[in-house]
């Protein structure tokens, strides 16, 4: 018995495990992350950990609540900073913050049919955290003018 996660579709068996308030993972991809960023944290590098997170982030965008629709706004920005640009995590923390205090509402940007095919799992199988970020960059191509357009 399995349950497709509502953000990257990967199949898991359900776990009784609490889920994000507002990123849309199923409690199980939700746990699967938790045990990438414990990972990450024993093997801190603040760039691969920057790029974990936002690309966690988009590839899970869960409702069309404020939240939800600023944390996909922000973190995919985040992803064109470091991608495109080549931002440094503290610069992209500087950017994100400007983008947050300085918008009222942020738009609802329509998740891609496909959201990528690499996961959180994949990573923590041995895929390179930045192959991850790229695959969902790709996946989210209909919105890169408006992150960069944000970015500026």
């Amino acid at each position: 018995m399995s349950e497709p996660c509502p953000g990257c579709g990967l199949e898991l068996p359900p776990v009784g495990t609490p889920t994000h308030p507002y990123i849309g993972a199923s409690p199980s991809c939700w746990a699967l992350y938790g045990e990438l960023l414990a990972r990450d944290y024993s093997d801190w590098d603040p760039e691969a950990h920057r790029l974990a997170v936002d690309t966690y982030a988009v590839q899970h965008p869960g409702g069309d609540d404020r939240r939800a629709r600023q944390s996909v706004a922000c973190h995919l920005t985040a992803l064109h900073l470091v991608l495109e640009r080549g931002f440094r995590d503290a610069q992209v923390k500087e950017v994100v913050r400007s983008m947050v205090a300085a918008a009222t509402e942020l738009p609802r940007l329509e998740p891609p049919v496909s959201n990528g095919t690499v996961t959180v799992r994949d990573v923590l199988a041995g895929t390179p955290v930045r192959a991850w970020a790229e695959d969902v960059w790709a996946a989210w191509s209909a919105h890169h003018d408006r992150a960069r357009a944000w970015a500026s």
